[in-house]
């Protein structure tokens, strides 16, 4: 409770014992009792309560987040030109009056949503975009009253700046601004820009009216029935474009796997073909080789037989005779064919 609330309640309570005091004094008239002591009480009383009063016409309190401009009938310009600071002030009891003004952030919304704004039903801003669609906005204003300038605010708007200034400023600048930009670029690739450009000319246009523009909140875009089907089915067909080119892309995928697998196929093959046709060449050079170094053994071999024969002529009767049967005695030869080799003579024994 602050200084000039309490001064007040007291000053209300000493007119209540002033009225008290005037009922006392009329009981004791009434009795025919003395009443010069009552009288002396009541007056006093009064005197107190007009102190009071008037102390309490002339504190005023600021609150921080408030200021307050006074009403004067003894200034020249009918007010005082400098608001009340924060904290307990002081007035010409009866012949000023201040009017508190908030400084601290206000917010002021326009919604669809019938519950939302400050105002309630739909009011939401109706915008047309540079192509010609028709838009829907929901948005928040915060702002404040620039504390330098509560007399001149008060003085152009008194208490009506949010509904008559800050509205329709906020309502026009948005359709002004959407109107420069087309459906795409304000759903997308210029919202931010937009945004910008609202908010610029916002504070510009509230700076002038003594306001603090704190920020703009772009809450939501809808769009009319009709747009919004056409996006829905553009959105469709995309989905549904992409959902092709992933089928494509799968597919050429999996080309691309058999492709790798189908190669890896045939380098395995040739692989073991070119191995197989080494082995082969290798198994044909190992046999020719092999007859090579038996043909040069059986060369060798016949030499060392001729040289052997070429010395010992009777050593090839003598490998005849070892290769025949043992004990064979008899032996027919045709009659018509000589004999290869002499015969040895047979000699009887006697």
């Amino acid at each position: 409770m602050n200084v000039a609330n309490f001064v007040k309640i007291i000053a209300t309570v000493s007119w209540l014992l002033f009225v008290g005091s005037i009922a006392i004094v009329a009981t004791r008239a009434s009795r025919g009792k003395n009443i010069k002591g009552a009288l002396i009480t009541m007056l006093v009383v009064l005197l107190l309560s007009l102190v009071l009063s008037t102390l309490s016409f002339g504190l005023v309190f600021i609150r921080p987040e408030e200021r307050g401009v006074v009403i004067s009938a003894v200034a020249p310009l009918g007010y005082r030109e400098q608001a009340l600071q924060p904290g307990l002030r002081w007035i010409i009891p009866f012949f000023e009056s201040v009017i508190i003004y908030p400084v601290s952030n206000q917010t002021y919304t326009m919604s669809i949503a019938p519950t939302e704004g400050q105002i309630q039903g739909d009011d939401s801003i109706a915008a047309r975009t540079s192509d010609g669609q028709e838009i829907y906005v929901d948005a928040s204003v915060i702002y404040a009253i620039n504390p330098n300038s509560v007399v001149q605010v008060h003085i152009t708007w008194q208490d009506r700046y949010t509904d008559d200034l800050v509205r329709p400023l906020a309502r026009g600048v948005i359709r002004d601004v959407i109107s420069q930009f087309g459906v795409e670029e304000v759903v997308s690739t210029r919202r931010a820009d937009m945004i910008d450009q609202i908010t610029e000319r916002m504070r510009l246009r509230m700076e002038e009216n003594g306001l603090t523009l704190v920020d703009f909140i772009l809450r939501n875009i809808t769009f009319s029935a009709e747009y919004a089907a056409s996006v829905e089915q553009k959105q469709i067909a995309e989905q549904q474009a992409q959902q092709a080119a992933f089928v494509v892309e799968q597919r050429r995928q999996e080309a691309d796997q058999a492709r790798r697998v189908a190669e890896g196929l045939a380098d395995a093959v040739v692989i073991e073909a070119e191995g197989q046709a080494q082995a082969i060449v290798i198994q044909a050079e190992a046999d020719a080789q092999a007859r090579l170094i038996q043909a040069e053994a059986e060369a060798q071999a016949l030499e060392m037989i001729a040289d052997a024969l070429e010395n010992n002529p009777d050593l090839l009767v003598y490998q005849y005779i070892t290769h025949l049967a043992p004990g064979i005695q008899v032996m027919l030869v045709p009659t018509d064919n000589p004999f290869i080799l002499p015969l040895p003579s047979v000699t009887q024994p006697y």
